[in-house]
């Protein structure tokens, strides 16, 4: 295999010819084994970054400062990483020190050695085309690389956005079939008054409603970019025009109304920003296990358990126990979601980690938030298609879990008190009897009375019934 000769400031090394990227992305490679999952696996970020230096390479040849043969070849470069094309050149690991660096000198050296090709050079001839020189011209590792974050988390919060909208609308549909199956109500486990499914449902998709508001709302953190700031937001060696010009070549670019940041000095150290992201992107997964869990209890039986609505049956769910069933789906996505739990803890230290005028820790935020929103929207998806979309409710179930609660002596209080009520329910409690017999017997109230009271659908009425 031919190799070609590369230095930096370091040494030499030996380049395959094979590889589009060059020595900065080869000794970190040998640098960073610790995610086990590189770039390649990104290719959001992959595109984000390529957009990003499509973008620089523009703004530069419009205010003068790059050859226009040099600045077009590194654009049409770009173009094919962003159309998907040397995704297995970019082989950094995600988690690595030196602040992205690594990230950006591969972007840089692929790029470059792409760019030399199509001029009709060979790899690593940059004498024609640098890495530093051109295709890094005006940036920093400092500016690049948190706002390729933010181009990527745009376009995958987009993505989840259309997986949380998808769910919602599956849902809101159960919560229209269900809208007149009446079920009981609880409260910390124990029975309190009737419901019906329907507004189970609606609740659950209410809670998906809030938060595709909330994570639609930090989305919009994601379009103020540090571009132009260079190392640590003061824009040295950079054009001064050129901050002006590259986030108006982003957005002709990705078609997202990317602008410059209000303070560059503060936009290159603070990562607050993506803590916004990740705290709404938790509160989703909180809520969205607690659906998932509801939907376990609801489901479990089926002889034994509540059994007020059939999950669809996904698979065998025992090696010993014939004809077991287990709510699969229910389970995975709970553990999706406290993966998301977990990487905002990660996200919030990486954040606080900053010092001065840069943090270096934004790798590890990258990797936790990409991990979160990719592991979320799966979920999403997951929960609609392969629970909400074919769950079926057992309405006679609903019901005479309402008819023989003891919760539904609350429905007397208007009528006979608190202490009435509550003695009836005690001894429903040690006897068994129904609550509607047990006050008939002591006379409080006529069957008549009883009936209308405990009528299923006049217990829903928040008023009482005359």
């Amino acid at each position: 295999m031919a190799t070609r000769r590369e230095h930096d400031f370091i040494g030499e090394l030996e380049i395959s010819d094979e590889f589009y990227y060059g020595i900065q992305t080869f000794r970190a490679t040998e640098n960073f084994h610790m995610s086990g999952r590189t770039l390649k696996e990104y290719p959001y970020f992959v595109k984000a970054f390529a957009q990003i230096k499509k973008a620089a390479a523009l703004a530069n040849k419009e205010v003068g400062v790059l050859d226009p043969k040099i600045a077009d070849a590194l654009a049409k470069a770009a173009d094919r990483v962003i159309a998907g094309e040397f995704l297995d050149q970019f082989v950094v690991d995600m988690v690595q020190g030196g602040a992205g660096t690594s990230t950006n000198m591969n972007s840089n050296e692929v790029i470059t050695n792409i760019a030399l090709e199509s001029l009709g050079h060979k790899k690593g001839e940059y004498q024609y085309i640098h890495p530093n020189d051109h295709t890094n011209l005006g940036q920093s590792t400092n500016d690049t690389y948190p706002s390729s974050i933010k181009v990527a988390t745009y376009a995958k919060l987009t993505d989840l956005l259309a997986a949380m909208n998808l769910l919602k609308d599956e849902l809101e549909k159960k919560a229209k079939e269900f809208k007149d199956i009446i079920k009981m109500g609880r409260t910390e486990l124990e029975d309190a008054v009737p419901t019906t499914l329907g507004n189970t449902f609606n609740a659950f998709a209410s809670y998906i409603k809030s938060d595709i508001e909330k994570i639609t709302a930090a989305r919009e953190s994601m379009t103020h970019l540090n571009m132009g700031a260079t190392a640590i937001g003061t824009g040295i060696n950079c054009h001064p025009e050129y901050k002006n010009v590259v986030v108006k070549k982003l957005k002709e670019i990705t078609g997202v109304d990317f602008k410059k940041a209000d303070d560059f000095i503060a936009a290159t150290q603070d990562t607050a920003d993506f803590v916004h992201v990740s705290g709404a992107l938790k509160t989703a997964a909180v809520r969205l296990s607690k659906i998932a869990n509801d939907l376990r209890l609801m489901n479990s039986g089926p002889r034994c358990g509540l059994g007020e609505i059939n999950l669809p049956q996904m698979q065998p769910g025992s090696s010993i126990m014939p004809g077991k069933v287990n709510p699969v789906i229910a389970e995975v996505v709970g553990e999706a979601c406290y993966e998301v739990i977990g990487n905002d803890v990660t996200i919030m230290l990486c954040s606080e980690r900053g010092e001065f005028e840069l943090n270096a820790f934004e790798p590890g935020i990258a990797y936790a938030l990409f991990n979160s929103i990719f592991i979320l929207e799966n979920a999403m998806k997951t929960l609609a298609q392969k629970a909400i979309k074919k769950l079926t409710a057992n309405p006679e179930a609903c019901l005479k879990s309402v008819l023989g609660s003891v919760g539904i002596v609350t429905a007397f209080n208007p009528y006979i008190g608190y202490e009435k009520s509550a003695s009836i329910a005690k001894e429903a409690l040690q006897t068994g009897k129904a609550v509607g017999d047990i006050c008939l017997e002591r006379g409080y109230l006529s069957k008549e009375e009883i009936d209308k009271i405990l009528e299923p659908k006049n217990m829903l009425n928040p008023s009482m019934v005359k």
